[in-house]
């Protein structure tokens, strides 16, 4: 008798064991999702965010919740995700490019951003621009190439961020120019210099750089993808133009690396299910940026590569770890 109980009870306890977490994963979201955004309220990346919040929300038929956390150069945010439990509750909507250049930038990270975050789903992906003023004579690539070489170390361009710096690294090495590099806080602030030709040319967003070149501001020779994207139209690559360039930026939703696989292919199902909206094409398309899915494995895979191949680039740009 004693034995049966003891059977029974031990039947019952790995039953719910196994039901359990099942039935939670396949009624997953039963709550409020949050979407976290590493930089503040009312900037680009808010933007991005929010829109997909909406978008995501109405797909899921779930409030999704974002939350702001500024701060450390995006590793706040980081570090608070991988922290987090890891339940598809909370989301970090970031630049997967600028998580993987940041974990080849510190010299005692808060976390591994390879061990401690996956990728649920890409989202877009978008080139750096190469601008010069929009009253350069340069027409293209070459003749711009042409005039550094003579100016040697005389020769600047401007940059804001790690990814623009290793961009245009990449171009001084496949065109073998001793151009010197001058950072910006932002790179708005360095129109004025370029305009007045102390800035020879600059790596720009293709928010910021798009906008320049349609009020005449700047003029934009190369784009940093391999081939063209459809945001950006006929503007020419790199390679087109005979230099070794192709870098993008793209945009992930991340997790903790302990979230359960069906609630990681939840995740990327939502964004799939998306991709192909029309509004979100067009978003996207004003951002400068073109819609990107990769299935969750493939994603994921991808993202551990770019951490390697940021950590070769970062090496060769000559960027410090901080």
């Amino acid at each position: 008798m004693l034995k049966s109980l003891l059977a029974a009870s031990l039947s019952l306890f790995l039953a719910i064991g196994l039901v359990g977490p099942a039935a939670a994963e396949e009624n997953y979201p039963s709550r409020d999702v949050y979407f976290l955004c590493s930089f503040p309220a009312g900037s680009g990346a808010d933007v991005l965010v929010r829109f997909f919040a909406n978008k995501i929300s109405q797909e899921i038929g779930r409030t999704v919740v974002v939350e702001n956390k500024p701060g450390a150069g995006g590793m706040l945010a980081l570090t608070y995700l991988a922290q987090a439990k890891p339940d598809g509750y909370t989301i970090l909507l970031d630049g997967g490019n600028a998580v993987a250049i940041n974990a080849n930038l510190l010299k005692n990270p808060p976390i591994d951003a390879g061990r401690d975050i996956r990728v649920a789903a890409t989202l877009n992906r978008m080139p750096f621009l190469l601008a010069v003023s929009g009253t350069s004579p340069y027409k293209n690539l070459t003749e711009l190439t042409e005039a550094m070489k003579k100016a040697g170390p005389e020769a600047t361009y401007a940059y804001s961020s790690p990814f623009a710096k290793v961009i245009g690294e990449s171009y001084k090495v496949a065109a073998n120019l001793k151009t010197v590099d001058v950072a910006y806080k932002s790179i708005v602030d360095s129109l004025n210099d370029i305009a007045s030709g102390s800035i020879d040319f600059a790596i720009f967003d293709p928010v910021q750089g798009l906008a320049r070149q349609k009020d005449g501001k700047l003029k934009i020779l190369a784009i940093s993808t391999a081939s063209r994207t459809h945001a950006t139209g006929d503007l020419p690559t790199f390679r087109e133009q005979g230099l070794d360039v192709d870098l993008s930026g793209w945009w992930a939703a991340l997790v903790p690396a302990g979230t359960p696989g069906p609630i990681v292919e939840k995740i990327n199902a939502w964004f799939k299910n998306i991709s192909d909206d029309g509004d979100v094409r067009t978003f996207l398309a004003n951002a400068g940026a073109d819609s990107f899915h990769l299935s969750a494995s493939e994603a994921n895979a991808f993202y551990l590569e770019e951490i390697v191949s940021w950590g070769r680039l970062v090496e060769m740009a000559k960027i410090e770890k901080n």
